[in-house]
Parts: structure tokens; C-alpha cells; sequence
């Protein structure tokens, strides 16, 4: 099978279990189990501190494994199964639960599902460095993978409401078998990627310490900027996945509303995904990234005033989650560009390439600010008086809704798009020059051997 079809499947089946746990985990907590907010946000974020010591080792892990089958595939495969049955027992916990106990079992699958996504997930990016070369062809790769996880994540946000309510006696049996279902698939897509995907077995050549490798990632300037600037964007985004289903639900007073917002925000982003090449040919990354942000706040504007207004137009508020989602589709597809070419930067500037360490970081910041996004969620709709058992809300609490919703991810992604134009220097002319300059490096060591 096509190298690009492979991964574009592989991409397509993690983020639909990614979907379903960053948009509905909050919901499924908070509004089925009756866990308060400020605990859920609270809980995954300490769940995010322990990633920021595990994600970095596990890169590490990769760029040192060594078998007849590749670097990359073994984990790919072994994360894959566990995290598809940690996947299940997130979602269907024993009725019998409850109190303390309930709280210990939601804590300890939240942290174990992370820990085994992680597994699979840093493996997955990391192969992209691996596998192209710098410019087109990684850009290529990149918006097929991306493309294909926006589609993954689509699918549950459409989903998912509609589902857990016809296939089970409640929605919580619903969502278990919601969950049975998409770990099934999560596998038999992962399974196709792997064997579709040819990886060369790697040398046993003498590999650097984990400290050397963490410090090589330390050193890599730009790739902590890249990660910074992931971790503002995704939080902005994320937080308006949390709490869109409180949003149709309360303040537009239409919750099923909720999954075709998903579908026409998921097909703008796969919309602008398909079309960045043809961007490329006229602008420059950095022009496609100020106006990827730009439209995502326009998107947003249109919602707030909307939701002002109290239109509950399925047309308008459509179209403005087509805006959104198109500029976001854009950062997505840059940001892991912009990532990848970090690699060939630290491998220029440390001597140490160590794709799956650098790539370990957006694993890490990606489930950061999922954590981030639920902990502002969280700790928000108590803070606004929201109440999930009330029929109605009051006015304020429905304009902190509005608030939380739209302006809060505007302040983020403005911050983040100052931040990033300020300090980022991999310009296309420097990545060639760096790239080039690799290549002469490599050739001398090959004469020299």
C-alpha cells in the first residue's frame, strides 16, 4: 500500500480515540459520573505534570530501539493495544463505583490511557523526519497525516451525542460501546498503517545518554519555541471543543446543534489542510500562519455576536465554525512543519538529530493542552454557577459560557501568534541553508569512514 495512504490511516484511527477522550472526557466525568469540574481539570492537569517526565523518556526509549522490524513500528503496534483497552475502561466504568473509589479508578485510567497514548503517538510523528526530506516532500507527508487526523477527530465530535443515546439503555452504556467500537477500529487502522509503512532497521551504532539527548532538546531553541506556540494555540482551540457541547446545549439552547458544528468545523479543516500546498506556492509559512490566526479570530468574533444576538441559525453558526476551524487547520499543518524542521536545526547546531525525542514534545504539549483547556473548563463552568441539573441558567452564567468560549481562546491565540512571529527564525532560506549544509557534513563523515 501507498506510503501516505498507510500513515493517512494510521493518523485517521489515533485521533478518532483522541477525539473522543479530549472532546467528551469533561462531559462523561462531570455530567454522567457527577465528578465536579474543578476535579476533573485538576486531576488532569497533575495527570500532564507527570507526562512532562514521561514523554521526553519514552522519546528517548524510541530513538534507541533497535529491532529486525524498525524504531518506530514496535511501539506504534504495542501502544496501540494498550491504549485501546485502557481506552474502553475509561469509558466504562463499574456502576458499582462510586465516592472515593470512583474518583481512584477515573484518576488511574485518565493517567494510564496518557501514558499508553504516549506510547504510539511519539513514534507516529517522529516517523515523518524519518522517512522524507526537508521541504516538499515532508510537507507532503505532513498535510496527508494531518488532513486524515482532522478527519479522525471530526468523526466522534459528530458522533458521539447521537450514539450514545440509541446504543445502550443510558448514555453511559452508550458511551461504553461507544468506546468498544472506536478501539476496535483505533487498531485495525493502526495495524493497516504499520504494515503499509516499510521501515528500514536501524544500525546498532552507539547511541547518546538519555542526558545527552535531553540536553540536545534543551538546547534546541527553536523547538521549545515551536512547543510553546503548540501548547498556546491547541489550549485556545481545545477549550472550545470542552465546552461547545455546554455551549449549543445552555446558551444557544440547541445541543443538537453540537455535532454539525463538529462536521462543518472538521471539513474546514480538512478543507484548508488540502488546499496549504497551493497557499505555499504564493506565501510564506509565516504569512500562511498570520493568516491562518487571523481567520480562526474572525471565526470566533462571528460566534460571540451570534450567540449575543441569540441566533440559533444552523447556516451562521455553521459558517462560523467553518472560519474557525479553517485557520486552525492551517496552524495545524505549520506547527508540525515547523516542529520537523527543528530536528534538522538541533541536529545542526548539537550534532544530535533525535527525531523522536524533539517530536516527544508535541505528544507531550498536545496532552498538555487538552489538560489545560479542561482545567480552565472545569474550574470555569463552576466559577460561572453553571449548573448541569438546572433547566435553565441565568444570564450571567450564559454570558461567562459565551466568554469562556470564544473571547478567552482570542486572547490565547493572539498571545501565542506574537510570541512565535517574534522569536521564530527557520525561515525557508535557513532551513535549506542548514539542510544543505547537513548533507555536505554527512558526505565528509562517509568519506572519512
Amino acid at each position: 500500500m501507498n506510503k501516505k495512504i498507510s500513515y493517512g490511516i494510521g493518523a485517521l484511527g489515533k485521533d478518532m480515540v483522541y477525539a473522543l477522550v479530549s472532546g467528551f472526557i469533561l462531559y462523561y466525568y462531570n455530567t454522567i459520573l457527577g465528578i465536579s469540574g474543578t476535579f476533573t481539570g485538576i486531576m488532569m492537569m497533575l495527570a500532564r505534570v507527570f507526562d512532562a517526565f514521561n514523554d521526553p523518556i519514552m522519546g528517548v526509549v524510541v530513538e534507541k530501539t533497535n529491532t529486525k522490524f524498525g524504531k518506530f513500528r514496535p511501539w506504534i503496534f504495542s501502544g496501540t493495544i494498550i491504549n485501546a483497552l485502557i481506552l474502553y475502561g475509561m469509558f466504562a466504568m463499574p456502576e458499582s463505583l462510586s465516592g472515593t473509589a470512583m474518583l481512584i479508578y477515573a484518576s488511574l485510567a485518565y493517567v494510564l490511557w496518557g501514558v499508553s497514548y504516549t506510547m504510539m503517538d511519539i513514534p507516529f510523528w517522529s516517523m515523518i523526519p524519518a522517512l522524507t526530506k526537508p521541504g516538499k516532500e515532508r510537507e507532503d507527508l505532513t498535510v496527508v497525516g494531518r488532513t486524515s487526523a482532522s478527519i479522525g477527530f471530526a468523526i466522534p465530535t459528530a458522533i458521539t451525542m447521537l450514539l450514545v443515546t440509541h446504543l445502550g439503555s443510558s448514555e453511559r452504556q452508550g458511551f461504553a460501546y461507544l468506546a468498544a467500537g472506536i478501539a476496535l477500529v483505533f487498531i485495525l487502522f493502526e495495524t493497516i498503517c504499520i504494515l503499509g509503512i516499510k521501515e528500514k532497521p536501524t544500525k546498532a551504532d552507539k547511541t547518546p545518554s538519555l542526558k545527552e539527548m535531553l540536553q540536545s532538546l534543551v538546547s534546541n531553541d527553536q523547538a521549545m519555541l515551536v512547543v510553546l506556540a503548540i501548547i498556546l494555540f491547541n489550549s485556545s482551540i481545545y477549550l472550545t471543543s470542552q465546552l461547545a457541547l455546554y455551549f449549543f446545549k445552555y446558551d444557544i439552547g440547541n445541543s443538537e446543534i453540537f455535532g454539525l458544528f463538529g462536521i462543518i468545523g472538521g471539513a474546514g479543516q480538512m478543507f484548508s489542510m488540502m488546499t496549504y500546498p497551493i497557499l505555499r506556492k504564493r506565501w510564506s509559512t509565516r504569512q500562511v500562519l498570520i493568516g491562518g490566526i487571523g481567520v480562526t479570530i474572525f471565526g470566533y468574533l462571528l460566534l460571540f455576536l451570534l450567540a449575543s444576538l441569540h441566533q440559533t441559525s444552523i447556516i451562521f453558526l455553521g459558517l462560523s465554525a467553518f472560519i474557525i476551524y479553517i485557520g486552525f487547520g492551517l496552524v495545524t499543518v505549520l506547527t508540525t512543519i515547523f516542529l520537523a524542521d527543528t530536528v534538522d536545526y538541533g541536529e545542526w547546531k548539537t550534532g544530535q538529530r533525535n527525531e523522536s525525542v524533539v517530536f516527544s514534545m508535541q505528544t507531550f504539549v498536545v496532552k498538555l493542552a487538552s489538560a489545560i483547556s479542561v482545567l480552565i473548563s472545569g474550574i470555569g463552568i463552576d466559577l460561572i454557577g453553571l449548573d448541569v441539573k438546572a433547566a435553565q441558567q441565568s444570564p450571567e452564567t450564559l454570558f461567562g459560557l459565551r466568554a469562556l468560549m470564544t473571547i478567552v481562546p482570542i486572547i490565547g491565540f493572539v498571545v501565542s501568534l506574537c510570541y512565535f512571529t517574534k522569536k521564530y527564525k527557520l525561515t525557508e532560506a535557513e532551513t535549506k541553508r542548514i539542510a544543505q549544509e547537513l548533507a555536505s557534513r554527512r558526505g565528509a563523515e562517509a568519506a572519512h569512514d
